[in-house]
This record gives C-alpha cells, sequence and structure tokens, in this order.
C-alpha cells in the first residue's frame, strides 16, 4: 500500500523486511476471496457468523494489515528523515503475524475460541507491539517529526489498542469477565481499528504519497491538524457516548465528525490534484484516488443505519454486512491495489538494480509487472465489488456468488502481478 521512491540508501530499510509482508498480503486476500464464495450463504445471514468473522479478521489483519507494516516500515525512516530502529524487531513482527493470523483465522472459522484463538491472539498482538516498539523508537530517536509521522504514531497506539481489547473478547467467550457477551462490544473493536488504525493512517500517508506520485507541490499541513483532531475527537466521544451515554441519536456526532474530516481530506486531495505537475495519472493512482472517494460510502451507509435504529430499533443484519463489505473490500482494498504497483515494483527495483542505477541501462519500475493484467484485475475488482454489494443489500444469493467469482478473479490476477515482480531478475547484459 505506501513505499517511497526517491530515498537514500542510509534510510531505506532493507528490502529483506519489506517483501515478505506484500507476499503474505496478497495470498491473504486470494484465500480472503476463495472464502467469500464458499461461504456465500453466511452472508444472507446475521453478521455475527463464524464464517464471516474469519473474512473479517483475515481481511484486516492478513490483507491490510500485513501490506501496512510492511511497507510503513519503508516508509517510516522517511517521513522522520532517519533510520528504522531494528530490522530484527521487523522480521519478528512479521514471524508473530504470519503465524498468529492463521491460527485466528482457523478459531473464527470453526469457532474454537479454545487454543487456537487464544495462541493467534497473542501472537498477533505481540506482533504490534513489536511494530509499535520499532516505530516508536525510530520516531522518538529523531530529530524531524512533521504530521505524516504523527498520524503514523498515534495509528499505531490505536492498533495496539485495537488487538488488545480484541484479545480481550476472545478471552471473554470462555472466561467472562467483561459484564456483558463479546457481541456486546464488538463495535468498540472494530471502529477503533477502523477509523483509529486504518482510516488515520491511511489519511496520513497518502497526504504524503499522492503528492509525491503526482508531483504536486501543495501542501497544507493545517488542514491535516483539522481532519487529525476531528478523526480522533470523534473515536474519543464515540467511546465516551458508549460507555456512558448509549443514544443512537447522540452517536451521529462523532459519526458527523469523522464524516466532516472525510470531506476535508478529499478537498485537499483535490487540491492537490488541480495543482499538479504531472498532467497524466496512471491506472494505479486513477484506482488510489477512487479509494479516497469510497471512503465515504461506509461512513454515509452508518449514518442511514444510525437513524434507521433511532427510528425502528434494528438496523438490519443486511445494512451491518454492506458496512463490512464496503470497508474491508471497498475502499481499503481499492487504496492497496493501487499503491502496490506505486510501491512495490520500486522496492523490488532497487533491490535488482541499485548498483547500475546511474548506467541507464535498468527498466523503469513500471515495466517491472502487466499493465494489461492490472486493468482487467482492475476492472474485475469494480464489478465483483459492486455486484457483491448489491448481492448483499438485496439477499440474492447469484449476485453475491458472481461477486465472488469476479473478486476471485481479481485476486488471482493481483497476485499473478505481485509474483511477477517479486521474482523479476536482472537482464544479463
Amino acid at each position: 500500500m505506501f513505499g517511497v521512491t526517491g530515498t537514500s540508501p542510509a534510510k531505506t530499510t532493507s528490502y529483506k523486511v519489506v517483501l515478505p509482508f506484500y507476499f503474505y498480503a496478497a495470498l491473504s486476500l486470494l484465500v480472503a476471496s476463495f472464502f467469500l464464495f464458499t461461504s456465500d450463504r453466511a452472508f444472507l445471514h446475521h453478521y455475527f457468523h463464524p464464517h464471516l468473522l474469519a473474512i473479517t479478521h483475515l481481511m484486516a489483519l492478513g490483507w491490510g494489515t500485513m501490506v501496512i507494516l510492511g511497507a510503513s516500515h519503508q516508509l517510516v525512516p522517511v517521513l522522520i528523515e532517519g533510520k528504522l530502529y531494528s530490522e530484527k524487531l521487523a522480521h519478528a513482527s512479521f514471524i508473530l503475524a504470519a503465524v498468529g493470523i492463521p491460527l485466528l483465522v482457523y478459531g473464527f472459522y470453526f469457532f474454537d475460541m479454545g487454543h487456537p484463538a487464544k495462541w493467534g491472539g497473542r501472537l498477533v498482538l505481540l506482533s504490534i507491539l513489536a511494530y509499535l516498539i520499532n516505530v516508536g523508537v525510530s520516531i522518538g530517536q529523531s530529530k524531524k517529526i512533521n504530521v505524516q509521522a504523527v498520524y503514523v504514531a498515534t495509528s499505531v497506539g490505536w492498533l495496539f489498542i485495537t488487538g488488545t481489547f480484541g484479545l480481550m473478547l476472545v478471552y471473554n467467550f470462555t472466561f467472562p469477565f467483561l459484564g456483558y457477551d463479546s457481541i456486546h462490544f464488538l463495535p468498540l473493536h472494530v471502529h477503533a481499528g477502523v477509523v483509529g488504525w486504518f482510516l488515520l493512517l491511511v489519511l496520513g500517508v497518502a497526504s504524503r504519497l499522492i503528492p509525491m506520485f503526482l508531483i504536486s507541490k501543495y501542501q497544507n499541513d493545517r488542514l491535516l491538524w483539522v481532519i487529525y483532531f476531528l478523526v480522533n475527537g470523534g473515536l474519543l466521544l464515540y467511546i465516551a457516548l458508549f460507555y456512558f451515554a448509549p443514544n443512537k441519536i447522540l452517536s451521529a456526532i462523532p459519526i458527523g465528525m469523522i464524516f466532516a474530516a472525510i470531506v476535508l481530506f478529499i478537498k485537499l486531495c483535490y487540491a492537490i490534484y488541480k495543482k499538479r505537475i504531472r498532467r497524466q495519472v496512471d491506472d494505479q493512482m486513477k484506482v488510489s484516488l477512487l479509494s479516497v472517494a469510497m471512503i465515504l460510502a461506509p461512513i454515509l451507509l452508518l449514518l442511514a443505519v444510525v437513524v434507521y435504529v433511532a427510528y425502528n430499533g434494528y438496523g438490519g443484519a443486511h445494512i451491518t454486512l454492506g458496512y463490512g463489505f464496503l470497508i474491508f473490500f471497498g475502499w481499503l482494498t481499492a487504496i492497496i491495489l493501487g499503491m502496490t504497483f506505486k510501491t512495490l515494483p520500486f522496492i523490488v527495483w532497487n533491490k535488482v538494480y541499485h548498483k547500475r542505477s546511474f548506467s541507464g541501462q535498468t527498466p523503469n519500475p513500471k515495466d517491472m509487472f502487466d499493465a494489461l493484467i492490472f486493468k482487467i484485475m482492475s476492472v474485475a475488482y469494480l464489478s465483483g465489488f459492486v455486484v457483491f454489494f448489491v448481492g448483499i443489500l438485496t439477499k440474492w444469493l447469484p449476485l453475491i456468488q458472481l461477486g465472488a467469482l469476479l473478486l476471485i478473479a481479481s485476486a488471482v490476477l493481483y497476485n499473478w502481478n505481485v509474483i511477477k515482480v517479486l521474482i523479476h531478475k536482472a537482464k544479463q547484459k
């Protein structure tokens, strides 16, 4: 999802740290897409279904988080203009998550909240802790702190809170100690992760990468700080209302704050786009920019759920399912699909050609993946996303199945291009 260009070797983390995360994430997307098809009937029922929990955590951890963990190990040094504290901690973070995620997904899929889920949760939390220490110490030792670095640091804190609370919910299934069942606290766990981790980090990092890839000199740190406080303030207010003043109408206030932050961010992106130097926008950036607009969709749906619940007392399982699908298979997947092929080719290019970079005899990073396959993947993804989402809302199984097949096709093509880049070899002279 994220990456850097034009960085000095002293500040660039080794490709050996970054690439395993990309490969693991690509496989996770493929497995999750197959789960959509094999668990199609689960989308006709309540959202708290073992297979749906497994898919959600595979997308949130195996897909979204693994890409972010890997690529941000290279991005953070650029943001702070310093070095990553420890590559050993980065490797440990990968190994712990790579083992923990399948255990956790297995536990949810078969609803075994015993050893598989508990050990999976422990290992994932240790992975997050290793990442938190690495990023925290790296930023602490840096003399250059900017608004994007603050976004990243804060989002990592929210990730640790999300992971800790998630493990508590797993334990609460077998040792009830929270006073309520785990379903009661599920919204807190979900929104701490979605808003505090994914949304905050995506907004912060995208504010750096979009101008970089569009070659735009426009920046507005004051607006970024407003967005930062709106997102964090909205999330903190949501948590406070959940515990001290549970009211469906009042909950629209923090949602409105986050909605306002997203609108301001879209305004920022539009200004960056209008003042770009590079007039030609490639397909990868088009998909990524589309994902920025797609952020609005789950927020609008959530506002609709709040209003509906306020008057009817029940939001409808299919609407909640649609909300989750919009988040993980919508804007988050769209931005990763686009940014992968803006960042991964450069990382591999730097690995293969850095010693020949001044010879003028090296390929362009964008030529390391198949552009036609990317276009077909994008069409299959967007078609599958729309069809599957309509299938959820209409509860029509044939649409869900067709959408799942299209998403599988897009995941296969994505993996094809990722593997093509990863196995790229330097051509002999």
